[in-house]
């Protein structure tokens, strides 16, 4: 899957998101957010990411030092999910092949 990458400047992603410039410089202390490659003042993300930052932020009302924790904790349950799409479809594979259906090959979906 493809993500689609976004170029804001501070005072846009203000206006879009909600998120202030002072809170977008922190997120991008805590690594949360990353400044746009060759666009000094500008940031790149995910829609997405975005409007989940904001939206934990002021919603919810968790603290920065908070929002890294969930962040992190989102973005390693994702690889997990992935690494069991890889590990089920490696089973698939196997039943296949012991059930005389199919070679076994390869499957490296990372």
């Amino acid at each position: 899957m493809e993500t689609q990458l976004i170029i804001l400047t501070f005072r846009e992603c203000a206006t879009q998101y909600g998120l202030s410039e002072a809170d977008v410089r922190e997120f991008m202390d805590l690594g949360l957010l990353h400044p746009a490659p060759n666009a000094p003042g500008h940031l790149q993300a995910e829609p997405d990411h975005l409007a989940r930052l904001a939206r934990l932020h002021h919603e919810l009302g968790l603290s920065k030092d908070s929002l890294e924790v969930v962040m992190a904790m989102r973005y390693r349950l994702e690889q997990l999910q992935q690494e069991l799409a890889r590990q089920r479809a490696r089973v698939r594979q196997l039943e296949a092949f012991l059930h005389g259906s199919g070679p076994v090959i390869d499957l490296d979906l990372r």
